[in-house]
């Protein structure tokens, strides 16, 4: 083990006896908040709503707290950036502004409704206990049921300026040396507590989950403790049965030198990534540096779509945790010198995954039924635009797998192009090849015990865990904390209780209907979910007949629509039962009504689309003309669609070549009185037409982004273009009610 690691897990006994910052030394007088109001002193605000608007500017705030040795007492006051029932991504501004200062304690508020809830810089000693800091910016997401959007992938990797300010948050923290932050909870926004350049905080008992993008983020942030938090549902890209992508959300994201940071007993369930760490950027590009030397130990990182643990380009130790029904339980590509001991990890795809890794020790770990437990291999070829295999060995080699038990699965140990790997004194319970090498690797087998399948009932009394981990101190548990492992009774679930929605995950707080399969079955069929209540039809339009009127949460309703109206019906339900919490932070008490519904709205029948395939001589980049003349002739293919719906990366559709191609869709709809907006997502480059006018120009190639125009009521020609140059293909076209602008997530930067 190495000696940075140890001293990682013995610094955890000098934060948790940290004393508290910012203790009031009498009892302060008591304010009412004013816009702009900048706090110098202790206070203790008066509760009630206060609803101020912020600047847009990042560099102010609602409220400024600036001064040493201040505690201000929120006392259950409410600070609102925005009406709880508008859109969020409508959130602007931040709410509470910490200005430097030491000792600064803030306790018992809730903001909401702003693009950060709360920002610190440069404070030396930060208290916040018993904040909510929930319901504050988040972005609409526009993945589907059957198929995710490109425009919702994330990019976390540069921060040297605050650029992950762009993506909001509940408490962003820059700068800050020292302190606690304890009992906050941060939920339904895209970023929870987001630390840059941050040391020697004590990070404990919070709740941080339902937020589509981050739980905890670290960029820069060294010699932290992150214990007993429960941070589950932080994700987004995933539709059960259809796709588990992630889109580089995650529970924990550890970014770029984040180094000695211990992370025990937490709860890090059903993220996109339970852990995402990764190097960092100049770690890539130097081959320099790493997020290294980190202790994660005692958490559950299960029901990840992705990777349950992801940690590349660096040296770190994992100890007890537990990843189940995960994609991968840990990938580790190119992770050196790292120690995996005494993990569980169940019903994986793969157990742990590790290209080009070296001298990393795999032993005292459970593998129950898992495809393969463990695969280590390294790539012919590696990415030509990559700084760090010109400055380090990147072979697989010299790696370890000792002690380890392997039950139930296809392969034990899958290694492909490695060299001095080392496979002994491992146990099989039912596996079908206990060992899969080619024969380009060196491969040094000694003893294995292979035990019939009956011999399964004694895994858990011969697992030698604490052989494997006897020369690891477990972080001291926090006294008073909760156990965040084991009280939700969500995290336990599997990951068909990953629901995502239009603006994030759902909390299971309110009820839903949702499709128990494509929505684009006729008849439909619903799930009722929710909190245990009952529901009845209080509404209908455009359906022909229902399978019941009234039933439980969790009943299945089959919707038909009627003849002709089979893309434009809505289906409004009332539920009662227990209190339930709204996903805009509404609350209804026991027994009170809560109206839900679900709808569809396609006002088309259908498309007539033409496809050309176009060269170096008609390409719409650098000859309009002769590409323009092109769409106009004679197509290579024309076909009639149901939807302009276009996802893949290989064509989907017959004689659609991969790359250079392009597409004319035509169609006509009639629309009801009122407004309605006509959106296309697309990546490349798409244009639209209404009766003849432009209204959507988008031609210069782009990665996939949102669209908008208005348009009203009655029947309306519509045209759209778009040309593909090669990779990934997204186009979609839709007409949705009222007034729609929402920009979605920020791309790179």
């Amino acid at each position: 083990m190495s000696t940075k690691i140890l001293l990682a897990t013995a610094a955890v006994t000098a934060l948790l006896t940290a004393r508290s910052f910012g203790q009031p030394r009498s009892e302060p007088p008591a304010i009412e908040l004013r816009r702009g109001l900048v706090i110098t002193k202790s206070v203790r605000i008066i509760p009630k709503v206060y609803r101020f608007a912020a600047p847009s500017s990042l560099d102010s705030a609602a409220i400024i707290i600036r001064g040493d040795d201040v505690t201000v007492d929120f006392a259950g006051a409410e600070l609102e950036g925005l009406d709880p029932v508008a859109d969020p991504d409508r959130a602007a501004g931040v709410g509470l502004r910490v200005d430097g200062g030491h000792n600064v304690r803030i306790t018992n508020a809730s903001v909401r409704g702003y693009k950060v809830g709360l920002l610190a810089r440069g404070t030396h000693g930060l208290t916040l206990d018993r904040d909510d800091f929930s319901y504050n910016w988040k972005p609409r997401l526009f993945s589907l049921v059957e198929h995710e959007s490109l425009a919702d992938w994330l990019s976390h990797h540069h921060n040297e300026a605050d650029e992950w300010l762009r993506f909001g948050a509940g408490a962003y923290l820059a700068g800050v040396h020292g302190g606690a932050i304890h009992d906050v909870r941060i939920e339904q926004g895209m970023e929870g507590l987001m630390l840059a350049r941050c040391d020697s905080l004590r990070i404990w008992n919070n709740t941080l989950e339902f937020n589509s993008g981050v739980g905890i983020g670290l960029y820069r942030s060294t010699d932290n403790v992150i214990m007993h938090n429960r941070a589950s549902y932080n994700v987004r890209g995933y539709s059960h049965g259809f796709y588990a992508r992630g889109q580089d959300s995650a529970d924990l994201l550890m970014y770029e030198q984040s180094s000695r940071n211990v992370v025990a007993y937490n709860s890090m369930t059903h993220g996109g990534d339970g852990l995402f760490l990764w190097a960092g950027q100049s770690t890539m590009d130097t081959g320099a540096g790493g997020a290294n030397d980190n202790v994660f130990y005692g958490n559950d990182f299960s029901f990840a779509p992705a990777n349950g643990m992801e940690a590349t380009f660096s040296r770190n130790l994992f100890v007890n945790n537990h990843v189940e029904g995960s994609t991968y339980g840990l990938w580790a590509g190119y992770s050196f010198d790292s120690r995996i001991l005494g993990n569980d990890f169940v019903r994986d795809r793969t157990g742990i995954a590790i290209e080009h890794g070296q001298g990393n020790e795999i032993r005292g770990n459970r593998f129950l039924d898992d495809s393969v437990g463990v695969a280590l291999w390294a790539n012919p070829v590696e990415p030509s635009d990559w700084a760090y295999p010109k400055h380090h060995d990147t072979r697989s080699r010299d790696q370890v797998i000792r002690q380890n038990w392997f039950a139930g699965g296809r392969v034990g140990s899958r290694i492909a192009n490695s060299a001095g790997i080392t496979i002994d004194d491992n146990h099989y319970v039912g596996v079908d090849s206990a060992i899969v090498s080619d024969t380009g690797s060196r491969v040094a087998v000694g003893s294995l015990e292979k035990i019939g399948v009956a011999g399964a009932s004694g895994l858990g009394r011969r697992w030698p865990i604490a052989d494997a981990t006897r020369d690891v101190s477990a972080p001291p548990p926090i006294a008073g904390a909760i156990d965040a492992r084991q009280s939700d009774s969500l995290a336990v679930r599997d990951r068909a209780a990953i629901i995502v929605d239009d603006w994030g995950p759902y909390d299971w707080r309110s009820p839903r209907l949702w499709p128990v399969d494509s929505p684009r079955g006729v008849p439909l069929r619903l799930r009722v979910l929710g909190p245990s209540g009952m529901w009845r039809v209080l509404a209908r339009r455009g359906i022909a007949s229902l399978s019941r009127q009234r039933g439980r949460v969790n009943d299945t309703l089959v919707v038909t629509p009627t003849h002709g109206a089979e893309r434009d019906w809505r289906l409004t339900l009332e539920y009662r039962g227990v209190a339930t919490l709204s996903a805009r932070g509404q609350r209804r008490a026991a027994g009170a009504p809560y109206d839900f519904s679900y709808d569809r709205f396609e006002p088309w029948s259908s498309w007539r689309a033409a496809y050309f395939a176009w060269s170096e001589s008609t390409d719409p980049r650098t000859r309009p003309r002769a590409f323009a003349a092109l769409v106009n002739g004679r197509p290579a293919m024309e076909r009639t669609e149901p939807r302009l719906d276009y996802f893949w990366y290989r064509p989907t559709i017959a004689g659609v070549p991969p790359s250079k191609w392009a597409v004319v869709a035509t169609t006509t709809v009639s629309l009801g009185s009122g407004n309605y907006t006509l959106r296309t997502i697309g990546g490349d480059a798409v244009r639209a037409w209404v009766d003849g006018k432009l209204a959507i120009d988008d031609w210069t190639p782009h990665d996939s982004k949102v669209d908008y125009a208005a348009i009203g009521g009655g029947r309306h020609a519509l045209r759209v273009e778009s040309y593909h140059v090669d990779g990934w293909v997204e186009l979609r076209v839709d007409i949705v009610r009222g007034v729609q602008r929402s920009a979605g997530s920020p791309g790179p930067h």
